[in-house]
């Protein structure tokens, strides 16, 4: 039995489309990501998985119960952590736990086991106010809170926006502890680089599904030879490549423009040349253009493209 099963699922409000017949699975045990920028509708989809909001057409079940008629049997065995914040600031850490803990007819000791590897780096500030801890101590006490009753599987919004690099990375680790020891795991988040850490992807924009497959599956996808051109007047050189007659999509992606050509089938050195040639003709006599890997962020801009609804400003 699939942990989630979400079909032609459809959300509005006040005539805006949230959620536009959004339908997937996750397998068991898998580490499944919604990739996509604020307002792609991914807070929405977890607030129906979690029972919190009800569709407006479709259906889905998590656990094999269905998210409207059995939200009551389904609530004690999610664990949700929401985008923001939740937690009680103005109690400590271990006050926190504590309360979590006693919703759901438990302990912070009789549940030791299930959140150690999380608890043990934050007990040395168990007195400590929530308010007062870091953005990554707080998703992993938020974290910790979402655990404490043993829940049967994860669904966390965006766990890891506005928390730092090294907090990003050691948060991804315990998701992949709690995976290999079979706990289901949904997350979201707004950070493509992030997509490598699941076992399988969902590319969501503006409340519909683009593509859903492996991380590597999404790369492969992509359709055409992606050159990286690298310009001492980036801006510049951007503009005018995308005036060139061949271009296909010119955008930034950090110090870096990633271009592709209308002429997907002709040989990427071939396109190479001619984009080095073009720009020295526009004054670039310093331009450089060579073939590069495309990543998850490539292949989402792609796919917004053809949909017609590509991303303003290009790569984030």
């Amino acid at each position: 039995m699939n942990a989630v099963v979400v079909e032609g699922l459809t959300k509005r409000f006040a005539g805006s489309v949230a959620l536009d017949r959004v339908s997937f699975t996750v397998a068991p045990g898998e580490l499944f990501g919604f990739i996509g920028p604020d307002g792609a509708g991914k807070t929405t989809l977890f607030r129906i998985l979690v029972t919190l909001l009800e569709p407006d057409a479709g259906r889905a079940s998590v656990l094999g119960r269905d998210v409207v008629k059995e939200f009551r049997a389904l609530r004690e065995r999610v664990g949700y952590m929401p985008g923001r914040f939740s937690l009680y600031p103005d109690l400590s850490v271990e006050e926190n736990l504590r309360f979590f803990a006693s919703v759901f007819g438990t302990t912070i000791d009789a549940e030791r086991a299930r959140i150690a590897p999380i608890y043990s780096q934050l007990e040395p500030f168990k007195t400590r106010r929530a308010a007062a801890l870091s953005g990554g101590m707080k998703q992993k006490l938020a974290l910790c809170c979402a655990l404490v009753h043993r829940p049967e599987i994860l669904i966390l919004d965006e766990p890891t926006t506005g928390v730092d690099a090294v907090s990003r990375r050691e948060f991804w680790e315990l998701l992949g502890e709690l995976k290999q020891g079979g706990l289901n795991v949904v997350v979201s988040t707004p950070y493509m680089d992030e997509a490598t850490r699941c076992d399988r992807i969902a590319l969501i924009h503006r409340g519909r599904l683009l593509a859903v497959d492996t991380p590597a599956g999404i790369v492969r996808a992509f359709d055409r030879p992606l050159l990286g051109v690298r310009a001492r007047e980036r801006f510049k050189a951007l503009l005018a490549l995308r005036a060139y007659q061949h271009a296909h999509s010119v955008y930034a992606f950090g110090e870096v423009i990633h271009y592709t050509d209308q002429r997907k089938d002709a040989p990427t050195e071939t396109l190479a040349a001619d984009v080095r040639g073009f720009l020295a003709a526009k004054g670039f006599a310093d331009a450089s253009a060579a073939p590069i890997e495309p990543t998850v962020e490539d292949s989402f801009i792609a796919r917004t493209a053809s949909s017609g609804d590509q991303l303003d400003g290009g790569a984030a």
